[in-house]
């Protein structure tokens, strides 16, 4: 039987654009145009992900997993290149990403999930259920501003998870919070990607929790794929280059 791919990314490229230090004060006093510094963040990367496979993204620090997982997740567009999720919905999950400070928790997970795709009765059927997983008692009526990162990634995880779609992005977030909401939320992380039909991609520098929980691991370097496979392939080579 033919295998049913949920992710396809073909020749990603990905830069960001930003002004050189003092540029802007230099153009205004010479009327010149600023200089364009561009860092080339995603250089041509293309992979697949098979539906109901987990798939983990390694590598050190700036070399381009957040920046894909956000491409997936419709954040950010390739300057080159194409995503096809094929159809699927998508939610990313990680601290930092689509709360509106201003408002409340509770209206946060409404604006939240709508941005999901979710129609207001199916937030209300969930509703319940995401407040009691949180766990952040009166806070899930104060503006998410007043929050600490613990109680922010408290709500996130909550809305994620109970509000389940086909491609779950994880960067990191099982490794916020306290004891006990970790043990809780890598309980029901195991539990939502042991589903057969949801295909879920982890960013995390946990080799542990990559080794554990992923099919395939996809290891990054400066923008580019070095190494692609099962656990037991990629991690020790990737442990001994950073080692070295």
């Amino acid at each position: 039987m033919e295998k049913e791919v949920a992710i396809t990314v073909k020749d990603l490229h990905i830069a960001y654009r930003g002004l050189k230090k003092f540029s802007i004060k230099r153009s205004l006093l010479k009327g010149k145009k600023s200089n364009i510094e561009i860092f080339e963040a995603v250089k041509g990367i293309s992979f697949e992900v098979e539906k109901g496979k987990i798939l983990g993204f390694i590598g050190k620090n700036g070399s381009g997993k957040s920046t894909t997982l956000r491409a997936l997740a419709g954040i950010f567009s390739p300057d080159k290149g194409s995503i096809n999720l094929h159809g699927n919905s998508v939610s990313l999950l990680s601290i930092g990403v689509g709360f509106q400070p201003k408002l409340t928790g509770k209206e946060n997970i409404y604006l939240a999930g709508m941005l999901l795709g979710f129609s207001e009765q199916q937030i209300k059927d969930k509703e319940e259920e995401i407040i009691t997983f949180a766990d952040i008692g009166e806070f899930i009526y104060k503006p998410v501003k007043t929050y600490s990162s613990g109680m922010y990634s408290k709500l996130a995880f909550a809305i994620t998870a109970v509000l389940e779609t086909d491609i779950m992005l994880i960067d990191e977030v099982l490794s916020v919070g306290d004891a006990t909401f970790k043990e809780k939320s890598y309980n029901k992380m195991r539990e939502l990607i042991s589903d057969a039909n949801r295909t879920v991609v982890i960013v995390s520098h946990s080799l542990s929790t990559i080794r554990e929980l992923c099919d395939e691991v996809l290891w990054l370097h400066e923008g580019n794929i070095k190494k692609i496979g099962t656990p037991d392939e990629v991690i020790p080579e990737y442990e001994s280059f950073m080692a070295n």
